[in-house]
């Protein structure tokens, strides 16, 4: 049951900040200041009380994330994932996602306003009795039990934010970057537990926010239905098609590959047409393939077949990739500043880990195409690695707080 105290209650601090902020960097918001000042939008909530003896039988949850239009990748697994596994347990689950854009600077406030004037706490058909929030910037939703599943805050405003990737360059920059990490730890700080999809996420949040986390490790889509064939001729690369996944410089290495052996590249994402091209610059049409979108089947196959797979995006934030291939016994090739990549390959024992060097990544390829029997002994220890990661321990924990 939840019990609400409705009154004319101005006291969200966040709320204000973000109106402020708006109206700072554009007059225009004045108008809407002034109409939040007058109407009955904030309220006091008292915990949610609840009958124990049903503790954590039927809840009904909400999981919050953004979307970025047209793009399917890892965090779209991710909570699709977590709706069919607490659907399983027996829970009533809906996911809320709102469109997001990176640019310009006052998009990304006016998205934190939109995630902040909605009241979750109930519904038409009946009270939310836990929030789950995942990526920046839906964890500026309110809720009494609100839980946070960081995937990765905005990472152009942290750690990316002296890269070609960063918002840099200017005062204003720096006092948005300062703003973000300000209100992130605000509002991150309202959530009853905090948990991040990794160490990477983990000490990310510590460095730049000063808040400590527990750490669940998402288990694949596919768990319990990857296996292993054989090891034919053929790299693997699954996933968006992005810059920070480095994919260029898998192409450019099979440039150096010696051996018959084959790149399939899978997914879609916005570089693809950069790596048409590199592909036709190096003349290696029958090197590498684009697949573009596979189906669940498919991916399986690949998985099952391939030689290897390579995966060694910048400072990833954690990569299903890694586990979907060590569930498939297959050996990870990877880079030293792959970020969460690397709480599970370890070098020369699962996978590889190298420096962004074509040449040496190719003799890695033609190394494993000559030894597939070391290839075999690898994916057997990453099998090893993950078998940790399961669904029950990650569902336990974020229903913890009720």
């Amino acid at each position: 049951m939840v019990e609400n105290l409705y009154k004319n209650d101005n006291s969200d601090g966040v709320l204000k900040k973000i109106i402020n902020k708006l109206v700072e960097r554009n007059n225009s918001f004045i108008k809407i200041k002034k109409y939040l000042n007058k109407i009955k939008l904030f309220v006091k909530t008292k915990t949610l009380i609840r009958d124990f003896s049903l503790r954590k039988d039927n809840l009904n949850v909400i999981i919050c994330g953004i979307k970025y239009p047209f793009v399917y990748g890892g965090s779209e697994i991710l909570i699709e994932s977590l709706q069919d596994e607490l659907e399983r347990r027996g829970h009533i689950v809906d996911v809320v996602k709102m469109p997001f854009r990176n640019l310009p600077l006052d998009q990304i406030i006016r998205n934190c306003l939109s995630w902040r004037l909605v009241d979750f706490r109930n519904f038409d058909e009946g009270n939310v009795d836990i929030l789950i929030a995942t990526k920046f910037p839906s964890y500026f939703a309110k809720h009494p039990n609100k839980v946070i599943w960081l995937q990765h805050q905005h990472r152009q405003s942290y750690d990316l934010a002296e890269t070609e990737f960063g918002i840099k360059g200017s005062k204003e920059a720096e006092e948005f970057n300062s703003w973000i990490k300000d209100m992130d730890t605000e509002v991150i700080s309202e959530a009853k537990k905090i948990f991040t999809i990794s160490k990477n996420v983990s000490k990310r949040l510590n460095e730049y926010n000063g808040l400590d986390s527990k750490v669940l490790y998402p288990p694949p889509k596919l768990l319990g239905k990857y296996r292993n064939d054989n090891y034919k001729d053929y790299i693997l690369y699954v996933g968006r098609l992005s810059n920070l996944k480095r994919l260029e410089l898998l192409v450019e290495s099979m440039r150096f590959v010696k051996n018959n052996l084959k790149c399939l590249i899978v997914g879609e994402g916005i570089i693809k047409e950069k790596l048409v091209d590199l592909v036709e610059k190096y003349n290696i049409k029958e090197k590498v393939e684009l697949l573009g979108f596979v189906d669940d089947d498919k991916l399986l196959d690949l998985y099952a077949n391939c030689l290897c797979v390579f995966f060694a995006p910048l400072d990833e934030d954690y990569g299903f990739i890694t586990i979907e291939a060590f569930n498939s016994e297959k050996p990870v090739i990877t880079l030293s500043d792959s970020g969460g990549v690397l709480e599970f390959v370890e070098h020369e024992k699962n996978g590889f880990i190298l420096n962004y060097d074509p040449e040496e990544i190719a003799n890695i390829f033609d190394y494993l195409y000559e030894n597939k029997n070391i290839a075999k002994k690898l994916g057997a220890e990453g099998k090893k690695t993950v078998e940790f990661i399961t669904w029950d321990y990650v569902i336990n924990n974020l229903l913890s707080v009720i």
